[in-house]
């Protein structure tokens, strides 16, 4: 038998693995709820007004690229994801504007007493 170099790293054990903010895993119930998807969100780029602004116009813009280029499968592809970043653009500012009118009609109130 001959003995080989390896040419990869060994992978560690499960119960060694630390995420990204240096705490070890544990079965915890609490933590259960936590999922991979759960990144996207904690950085809030979902949820900041100007970033799903930023990318609606940015999937606008690639769908006009497309549809220059004679590809109009990727045109409506690139339309429906601007589609989607439109609806939470629109679903943020509502929220936005209802809770400033919530101050207003708050402010409003508490002047009135």
């Amino acid at each position: 038998m001959i003995n080989r170099k390896r040419n990869f790293r060994t992978r560690p054990q499960k119960n060694n693995y630390r995420s990204r903010n240096g705490s070890i895993t544990s079965h915890n119930p609490a933590n259960l709820h936590n999922n991979g998807n759960m990144g996207f969100r904690r950085n809030g780029s979902i949820n900041n007004l100007h970033t799903v602004e930023k990318t609606m116009l940015k999937f606008q813009q690639l769908a006009k690229d497309a549809q220059s280029n004679g590809d109009p499968v990727l045109a409506q592809n690139y339309l429906q994801h601007a589609d989607h970043y439109l609806r939470r653009y629109n679903e943020l500012n509502e929220k936005k504007f209802d809770k400033v009118e919530n101050k207003l009609t708050d402010s409003t109130l508490k002047d009135k007493d």
